[in-house]
């Protein structure tokens, strides 16, 4: 895995663990149920969220390909300069399941 990679992820991944966990949870959350924590949200969103947790040192080559699946699809969605965007809430929504938050600072 190349530095630049590492970089490139934590710059498109602008939540915290904490707030993708808490977005998640919210996602999953209906009037009938909710899932468990560790379940909670996407399995793309769980994915990014467990690579958020560990340190560069202990990334598997299943992280790094998801490292790369975020980094291709937050660029494919957004402009280069990932300034805070507005857009329709469905579009904010699902890239915030993947930790990139279009309103934040990247």
């Amino acid at each position: 895995m190349t530095d630049t990679l590492w970089e490139e992820f934590h710059r498109v991944v602008n939540m915290t663990s904490n707030e993708l966990e808490d977005w998640l949870r919210t996602r999953s959350a209906d009037e009938d149920s909710e899932a468990l924590p560790d379940q909670a949200g996407t399995p793309t969103g769980q994915e990014v969220l467990r690579v958020l947790r560990k340190r560069r040192t202990d990334l598997t080559t299943e992280d790094v390909r998801v490292m790369r699946k975020v980094v291709e699809r937050v660029n494919e969605q957004r402009r280069a300069d990932l300034e805070p965007t507005a857009g329709e809430a469905h579009w904010r929504h699902r890239l915030m399941s993947i930790g990139h938050d279009p309103l934040k600072p990247a």
